[in-house]
Order: structure tokens, then sequence, then C-alpha cells
């Protein structure tokens, strides 16, 4: 291994969105340091089953819909 070209690790504390906190080690900041997280497992939709928005610009999802209606057989 060459000497000087990988990253320093240390440990940093990471404090997710409901306040709780961890600590971890990374290359991120320095020792000692608290990362504040914006978005987390606890409060992104992809994790915690959130509604899926689907945003209609020029009217592309209703040409879908009604070019594909009656595609697939209903139970």
């Amino acid at each position: 291994m060459k000497a000087e070209i990988h990253p320093k690790y240390h440990t940093i504390k990471v404090m997710m969105t409901d306040g709780t906190e961890y600590v971890t080690r990374s290359t991120w900041g320095k020792e000692g340091d608290t990362l504040n997280l914006d978005i987390d497992s606890k409060s992104h939709p992809a994790w915690t089953g959130g509604t899926q928005q689907l945003l209609d610009r020029g009217g592309r999802v209703s040409r879908f819909q009604k070019k594909f209606s009656g595609f697939l057989k209903k139970d």
C-alpha cells in the first residue's frame, strides 16, 4: 500500500432527525464533529412508505392511462 493516499478515519457523532444519535467512524469532518441529518430512514418516504405523487406535465400520465386502460384483465 502506498503511504498517505488513504483517507483518515475518525469518530463522529450522527444526529438523526428524531434527535437520537450514534457514534460511527467516517472520513467526514474532524474528530468529534456532529453530522446533523436532514433526511434519514426514519423520515424519508422511501423507507416510511409515504405516498407516491405523480406529476402530470402536459397530460402525459392521463394520455398513458387512456391509451393503456383495459390492457390487463381485471380479476
